[in-house]
């Protein structure tokens, strides 16, 4: 998982409450159990005037418009801004993956369903929650201000804005702990490699009759 430390991004809105993890990845491309190749089908529902199929060259298809992040003001961005209960829905981890391989690193929102919220973490994509408020002076500084870009601290735990102002947010320690060091689960289990083999060969020794060869 690749590690999260201090990241400067441009912003893009997804300015509707109760985005759920269907319209953040549709179901008919949750074929794949890899984690990389859902980027282009972000938001398929919104992102493209038809309707998308797995295995698809998205690159020939009709662009929606009207969708933001098919505006060239928005392109390249990696930090989302986002409504209440962003996530909500069913719990495939395949939406923080294609929001990864999309390229954001960052969501921020009021709120996040939980299930979401905690695969973002396991995936190297860190949500932050804010006061409604607070997102929405974000969302009307981003609009008037092309290429607004945010500098997200996270071992200071600071959103710095273009205008100056710093923006404190809160960070499980032990979640923060693995996004700076780009543990996800397995990462973590990694970690205690030399004891597993320890205790390994240790049960090996006392029960030899659990490794026997069977005939």
């Amino acid at each position: 998982m690749k590690a999260f430390t201090v990241h400067s991004g441009l912003a893009a809105p997804m300015d509707r409450a109760n985005v759920d993890t269907d319209l953040i990845i549709p179901k008919q491309f949750l074929k794949s159990i890899k984690r990389s190749g859902f980027g282009p089908n972000l938001f398929d529902e919104l992102r493209y005037l038809d309707e998308g199929q797995p295995g698809q060259d998205c690159s020939g298809r009709p662009l929606n418009p009207q969708f933001p992040l098919n505006l060239p003001r928005y392109a390249g961005a990696s930090v989302l801004l986002a409504r209440e209960n962003f996530g909500c829905g069913s719990s495939r981890e395949h939406a923080p993956w294609a929001l990864e391989d999309y390229g954001f690193r960052c969501i921020i929102a009021p709120s996040f369903a939980d299930i979401f919220f905690n695969n973002c973490f396991k995936n190297g994509v860190l949500p932050i929650a804010l006061p409604a408020e607070t997102v929405d002076s974000l969302f009307q500084a981003m609009y008037a201000s092309e290429g607004y870009t945010l500098e997200i601290d996270l071992p200071e735990q600071v959103i710095r804005t273009p205008e100056g102002e710093t923006i404190a947010f809160e960070v499980e320690s032990f979640r923060k702990h693995c996004l700076l060091n780009g543990l996800d689960d397995i990462g973590l289990t990694l970690e205690s490699a030399d004891a597993i083999r320890a205790f390994e060969a240790q049960y090996r020794q006392r029960a030899p009759w659990l490794f026997g060869s069977i005939c």
